[in-house]
């Protein structure tokens, strides 16, 4: 017998009716417990099954959304040229048709799956921006298919302004940063639902408002620039908080909030000086993807009847004379992981869609620049290509790649500079871990002949490999990586040397959100454990450490001097174009200068346990006859730099007058 729950209702006294409302309002966050276990780095919801590799085939039998991309376009672009992918129910065996002055139709691509249809056009470049109609016509005289599409006048205001030595990057994970909309936080219509803030892998509920709300504090602490990890849409069944499984390129993930959103995040930045970095990836999608679900070709991926490959990271494969053909197609094609397809870059129409979507968001948002993940596992003609497209569009785009490699030489040949193989890359600058891995050394081991702190002497001896050194992009942390200070010990005289070298040496400086008040956590594969929520981003948070009321002294000191140095160097630019001259190290002691007409800059480092004296003699070319300075980070004058006193692994910043 079914009973009602009226029934149960009527029959039942007042206390024990509030009693059963409240458990009925209890079960959908029992349901939801239920998804969990007790450990902390759980990477996907109990019953939730991992992504299987399977071979895919472009059959169109999963045919979902009619879509149009992109959305729109743009008149009086450099590139004349623009394909648009249709995809509905069986496009392809239509016959298309345009009727808009000054656009051409000049060619039709037809794939294996009969859902898409690609149309390469030309846009004179007198055409008006107007709206017009695409029209697919059946073969038997039916109503034709017609899709409303419009060409818009390009705007003035400020885009693609560039990412150069005269900036200072924060890097954000929004979901961990700061939760500004807590109505977009239940993820509905999506795949993976909820927050759980503590489990690693899951959403912790942080987006675009929350990193608006904080645009001050990122303006008081010196960054000019903000790189986010993607913010476009991850519809996968689980880890997708990190943003590296994209499941829509036209789209921001709902829960980190709107396109429109991410466009106002980008004004209000500009509108106080600061540049906003989209973080993309050609290597690889989420599994979910509409376009993976429905494959428009079958080469449109990597894949391989006899089964699954692991990615190798060996980036050498690109240049090494000697490399075995299983060795490269193995970095170049093989999978990231079995939910992140590995794309082929080599498809022309998968090349064109990747290269528009990047000039399409640009245009679209007026962001300034982009970080192009996995680099070194892609194609490298079509990045080529895609660097050279982008800044034939947009000449001072900021670009630099992720290059997670081992070696000057091997680091080099992506970006622009000494190469073999003839290779171009148009790339301007890297992610720079070959002084990542110097910078570690110097600050944790004993000097040898090329350990320590002379890694970084011999690191930096080799910037004639690069066309432009200043262009790379120097960190300590960052969302791959464990913690910087807990990487030190959690010794706060080496943090602040380390970021006082960040922030004087060449190239352009980036800072991990929360490194500034001393966040620490590492572990996992990629750094997971120190994906952490920013402390005072999440509603109920007890401490705000966007304040300075709730940071402890060691987490002061510690902001401090990265804003005084930080804004120094955005008020000098002896720190951003100004030469280096660097001094061979000596029992453990580093100096190096930095200078230009109006000022010189020394740095000297002594990374050893005990403090030193060191007599200046030695710099006398670069001193150049001051007497005096002042530190920059204290602003105390010091009298006679003769002789400089430093601490235990202390870094001190003269500004030599």
């Amino acid at each position: 017998m079914m009973i009602h729950p009226k029934m149960v209702l009527a029959n039942i006294k007042r206390p024990a009716l509030c009693g059963l409302l409240g458990f009925l309002f209890t079960l959908p966050l029992i349901a939801q417990h239920g998804i969990y276990n007790d450990d902390p780095m759980q990477k996907m919801p109990l019953g939730t099954e991992e992504s299987e590799y399977h071979y895919r085939e472009a059959t169109g039998e999963s045919f979902s959304n009619t879509r149009i991309e992109p959305p729109n376009w743009w008149t009086g672009m450099a590139e004349r040229q623009l394909e648009i992918l249709i995809y509905d129910h069986n496009a392809s065996s239509l016959e298309p048709f345009i009727d808009y002055p000054g656009v051409t139709l000049l060619e039709t691509t037809r794939l294996e799956n009969p859902n898409y249809i690609f149309l390469l056009l030309d846009i004179a470049p007198e055409t008006k921006a107007g709206s017009f109609f695409i029209e697919l016509k059946y073969p038997d005289g039916r109503e034709n298919k017609a899709y409303p599409y419009e060409l818009k006048a390009r705007d003035e205001t400020p885009k693609a302004q560039g990412i150069t030595a005269a900036d200072f990057i924060y890097l954000i994970m929004p979901d961990r940063f700061a939760n500004g909309d807590k109505g977009n936080d239940k993820g509905r219509n999506m795949l993976q639902k909820g927050t759980n803030r503590d489990k690693v892998f899951f959403r912790h509920g942080g987006d675009l408002i929350g990193i608006m709300e904080h645009l001050d504090y990122i303006e008081e602490l010196g960054a000019t620039a903000l790189w986010l990890n993607p913010v476009l849409e991850n519809d996968q069944p689980y880890e997708s908080y990190h943003g590296y499984a994209v499941t829509d390129h036209y789209e921001i993930d709902p829960r980190l909030g709107t396109n429109q959103q991410y466009r106002q995040l980008v004004q209000l930045a500009h509108a106080r000086g600061q540049k906003v970095i989209m973080d993309v990836i050609f290597n690889h999608t989420g599994d979910q993807h509409w376009f993976i679900r429905d494959l428009p070709a079958t080469d449109w991926i990597h894949q391989w009847e006899d089964g699954y490959q692991d990615i190798c990271y060996r980036a050498p494969v690109h240049l090494d004379p000697y490399a075995a053909e299983s060795d490269f197609t193995q970095v170049t094609e093989s999978w990231f992981d079995k939910h992140m397809p590995d794309l082929n870059q080599q498809h022309p129409q998968l090349a064109n869609y990747l290269i528009q979507n990047s000039i399409w968001w640009t245009e679209y948002s007026g962001q300034d620049g982009f970080r192009i993940d996995t680099y070194a596992y892609c194609d490298q003609d079509f990045m080529s290509e895609w660097n050279r497209r982008m800044l034939q569009e947009y000449p001072e785009l900021g670009i630099f790649a992720e290059t997670w490699v081992h070696g000057t030489g091997i680091q080099s040949w992506f970006a622009e500079g000494v190469r073999a193989n003839d290779h171009n890359s148009h790339l301007p600058g890297v992610t720079d871990f070959q002084l990542y891995y110097a910078l570690q050394e110097a600050l944790t081991e004993a000097q040898g002949w090329t350990s320590g702190v002379a890694k970084v002497y011999y690191t930096l001896a080799q910037d004639y490999l690069y066309e432009d050194a200043y262009r790379n992009v120097l960190f300590l942390d960052n969302h791959d990586l464990g913690r910087i200070y807990g990487e030190l010990g959690e010794d706060l005289d080496k943090f602040k040397s380390a970021v006082s070298l960040l922030l004087t040496l060449r190239g352009i400086p980036m800072l991990y959100y929360g490194t500034e008040i001393l966040m620490t956590g590492s572990g996992g594969a990629f750094g997971e454990g120190g994906r952490r929520d920013f402390p005072g981003g999440f509603p109920r948070d007890k401490e705000n450490k966007f304040k300075e009321r709730d940071r402890t002294t060691e987490e002061q000191e510690a902001f401090n001097v990265i804003k005084a140095l930080a804004n120094y160097r955005k008020e000098n630019p002896v720190l951003q174009t100004g030469q280096l001259t660097q001094y061979i190290p000596e029992d453990g002691v580093y100096v190096f200068f930095r200078y230009n007409e109006e000022k010189t800059v020394m740095i000297a480092y002594n990374s050893n346990p005990a403090e030193t004296t060191l007599a200046t003699d030695r710099f006398a070319q670069r001193i150049a006859g001051a007497t005096a300075g002042t530190n920059v980070v204290t602003g105390q004058k010091v009298e006679n730099v003769a002789s400089i006193l430093l601490g235990a692994y202390e870094v001190v910043v003269l500004e030599l007058e």
